[in-house]
């Protein structure tokens, strides 16, 4: 793979996605190939069929070799929230005498915060907030002169079941494989810096899953998965109408929450076979699946004390909602919170339903930039 490109591998519950991409000018991207396959997803612990997982992983990366005519050799994994536990820990390092800031004592302080935990195995950590000798809270120490260093930190943790089961895969395949935070890195490359910095709220909401976060800085202070998505959604509406799945997700766009009333039975057609539905009644069962959403929202909410979070919006991602009309407004009604959708803004991806695939490939850009320049620091600028 050309050396400026990268590669990562978008794990929701319902598809995976390998892409190959590029900086641009201008902090654009060039996407160089692109490939999802479907899959079973998974539960609170597991994946449904781990086989057909690695299968499906398998032919995504083979397609997007042969789309861009390059062998992947590294590859930036996605974990979603069920994956992945975090840690905030406020952590103190003192220096012998006052220095300046530098990468050094910011690893030394993130070092030492690093835990071993059972059945989980440390993948990244990231700062909220940092607090130097004299009381400054700031963003960014480096360049300051102190004695002590201490800060907020987030400790990211990736569940052993799921690295087994990458590394595996990828083991065969002979690539080299990397983690990376998905619903983090939607966060932060979604919401702007400034306003991460007086704390803000993301939910990120997929088919089988959705995760909700407490972010403050560059960190997260809590996070929550919540078993509810839109396939179980279309799963009230099966046992609502009784009809197969596949038509209750064909439905799910024909629920419109705006109207007073949606007209009583209509006929829907799918895949040849006719349907009488009472439409109000597709709006209620749809609005019964997110209230489910919204109670266990307000319920972690709630959890998270504090007035910082009064009257903070709630920022809103990924595929579970964009397909119903009305559903944003009425998850906001009764969360009793404004809800603001976000999305990639880049031409052609900026769909809710991108938001994973693109700030997976902006961050592992980031860390291989990051890493190559410390690389030439080290060894050709410090000899």
């Amino acid at each position: 793979m050309a050396r400026k490109s990268v590669a990562v591998l978008d794990v929701r519950s319902s598809e995976i996605s390998v892409i190959v991409g590029e900086r641009g000018v201008n902090n654009t991207f060039v996407f160089k190939a692109s490939k999802t396959e479907e899959y079973d997803g998974y539960d609170e612990e597991t994946f449904f069929d781990a086989d057909k997982l690695s299968e499906a992983i398998v032919r995504a990366v083979s397609g997007a070799e042969q789309i861009c005519g390059e062998r992947i050799r590294e590859i930036f994994i996605g974990v979603p929230g069920a994956f992945y536990e975090v840690v905030p820990k406020e952590q103190v390092v003192g220096f012998p005498k006052k220095r300046k800031i530098g990468q050094k004592e910011l690893n030394a302080l993130f070092t030492s915060g690093r835990e071993e935990r059972e059945g989980f195995r440390f993948i990244r950590v990231t700062s909220m907030i940092y607090k130097t000798a004299d009381n400054r809270r700031v963003v960014d120490p480096t360049g300051l002169s102190s004695s002590v260093l201490s800060g907020i930190l987030s400790y990211f943790y990736c569940s052993e079941y799921f690295m087994r089961i990458m590394d595996d895969v990828f083991g065969k395949m002979k690539i080299a494989v990397r983690y990376l935070p998905a619903e983090y890195a939607m966060s932060s490359y979604l919401i702007p810096s400034e306003t991460r910095d007086e704390y803000a709220l993301f939910l990120d909401v997929g088919f089988l899953s959705s995760s909700l976060l407490v972010l403050l800085g560059n960190g997260v202070l809590a996070q929550k998965t919540f078993w509810t998505g839109k396939g179980q959604i279309a799963a009230r509406i099966m046992q609502t109408f009784s009809v197969p799945y596949d038509t209750a997700l064909a439905l799910l766009p024909k629920a419109n929450l705006y109207a007073k009333s949606n007209g009583g039975i209509v006929e829907f057609i799918h895949r040849g076979v006719s349907y009488e539905i009472d439409t109000d009644a597709l709006v209620e069962t749809v609005k019964e699946g997110l209230d489910e959403l919204c109670e266990g929202v307000s319920g972690f909410l709630e959890g998270c004390s504090g007035k910082e979070l009064d009257f903070k919006p709630l920022y809103v991602t990924g595929e579970g909602l964009t397909e119903i009309r009305g559903a944003l407004e009425h998850v906001s009604k009764r969360i009793d919170r404004v809800c603001e959708q976000l999305a990639p803004d880049l031409p052609y991806y900026n769909k809710p339903s991108m938001s994973s695939s693109i700030a997976l490939l902006v961050m592992a850009a980031e860390d291989k930039h990051i890493e190559g320049f410390l690389y030439r620091f080290i060894y050709v600028i410090g000899g």
